[in-house]
């Protein structure tokens, strides 16, 4: 048992030499390590994010330790660096693990044995030496030599990245969407970060911005900063505002003049990044993204709204009195003139806040269409939601993308079985 261990919460540093690489997720980064730390007598387990990473690299981690139920004492890192090795056992590991390519444990040991800890320096500086060694010809070479160049290319980006302070979780993503142009992309737009990169807001991206340099009054600062404001309205439930509170908005936001934001407006709908639309007599401004999806909703509901409910006819005047008797509640007048519109619809939108009545109305409409005879299909878009929906209405909710008839080989949809709900 390694005595020194102990679970943490404040940030701890350690380096040492990665033994074996137990786990990689390309797609991610994420890695799990056996590594030999300094300071610890027996291997210990590290849990990170690395673009690349190999057995006989040294490695340099910041995090805390934690104690998995399954697996033990762990070190959690937040921040994880690694270098190429520089004693002949590293070097050997690292040239055997074939993180270049061409290399293994073969061509590894005849590497070190030719060249010793020399070896990188003479890949990077005198290439043509390789060909002294035994077995490597033109085309082995030239493959060990783009292998190298590929792994110093990434190195330089993790650590460009690292100096503009994005942790490795977020340097791997990023390394993982741009490659190798990552450094020239974010140097010209570093914006772009917002954009692409899952887990990066404006705030995040205007740091870095920052830090190489980026003046606030700079045009693409401003640009970027009109998707944020859009963004932040969003976060209060709009899809889209008026130009005259959007412009406003971003200079709040970014403390920057009026008419430097009209600018970058135009900029961004010429681009197609945001669209304009007229509502209501006003001219309001859009996400992209967003605008579409509301449109595309739109028609899907009107194409769902088409034709007759999937149930027989239903006398509204005598359901509503005999489901407010089952229920022991009775209907305000706007649930009431809810249920009238429901009752004769193929689709109806029911919002609003908590405590506004939402789930007596839904439940009372169930109640009626299944004295009805008709088969309920109840859908929510997560698992917990469908738990609630479960909870309130007492039958089994399941998520929308799981609903008890949606499989492959059903191609009909459930108004076309019968008496099926569109619910």
């Amino acid at each position: 048992m390694v005595q020194p261990l102990r679970t943490s919460t404040p940030t701890e540093v350690l380096a040492g030499l990665v033994e074996r690489v137990t786990f990689h997720n390309d797609e991610n980064g994420f890695c799990v390590l056996r590594v030999k730390a300094r300071g610890q007598r027996n291997l210990i387990t590290v849990l990170g994010h690395a673009a690349m990473i190999s057995a006989g690299e040294f490695v340099q981690a910041s995090g805390a330790w934690v104690n998995d139920r399954t697996h033990g004492v762990q070190f959690k890192a937040s921040f994880l660096k690694a270098a190429p090795p520089t004693t002949i056992e590293g070097i050997e590991k690292y040239l055997g693990s074939r993180m270049i390519r061409g290399t293994g444990p073969i061509y590894a040991k005849k590497l070190v044995r030719a060249f010793g800890e020399a070896v990188f320096d003479i890949i990077e500086q005198e290439p043509r030496r390789l060909r002294e060694v035994t077995g490597i010809g033109p085309k082995r070479a030239e493959r060990i030599i783009a292998g190298w160049t590929e792994q110093r290319v990434i190195r330089e980006i993790m650590l460009f990245l690292h100096s503009n302070g994005l942790g490795t979780s977020r340097a791997v993503r990023i390394y993982k969407t741009y490659g190798a142009d990552a450094v020239q992309l974010i140097s010209e737009n570093p914006y772009r970060l917002a954009r692409d990169i899952r887990g990066i807001g404006f705030r995040t991206a205007d740091q870095i911005a920052a830090k190489l340099g980026v003046e606030k009054t700079a045009l693409i600062r401003v640009r970027a900063g009109i998707s944020y404001a859009l963004a932040e309205a969003m976060d209060e439930g709009h899809c889209g505002i008026p130009v005259e509170e959007l412009v406003p908005l971003t200079e709040k936001l970014l403390e920057v003049p009026a008419e430097l934001v009209e600018t970058a407006l135009c900029l961004e709908l010429d681009d197609g990044a945001v669209v304009a639309d007229d509502l209501e007599g006003r001219r309001c401004v859009f996400l992209a993204a967003l605008y579409r999806a509301e449109r595309e909703i739109a028609e899907k509901l009107k194409t769902l709204a088409v034709g007759k409910p999937p149930w027989p006819s239903i006398d509204v005047d005598k359901a509503i009195p005999w489901v407010e008797q089952r229920t022991k509640l009775a209907l305000a007048d706007s649930q009431k003139a809810a249920l009238r519109v429901a009752l004769v619809s193929n689709v109806m939108v029911i919002t609003g806040g908590p405590g506004v009545g939402k789930t007596t109305l839904v439940n009372s409409l169930l109640k009626i269409l299944i004295a009805k005879a008709v088969t309920i299909a109840l859908c929510a878009p997560t698992g917990r939601a469908a738990k609630r929906l479960s909870e309130s209405t007492g039958l089994e909710a399941k998520t929308i993308h799981r609903p008890p008839r949606n499989r492959p080989k059903d191609r009909q949809l459930p108004a076309q079985r019968g008496r099926a709900s569109r619910l």
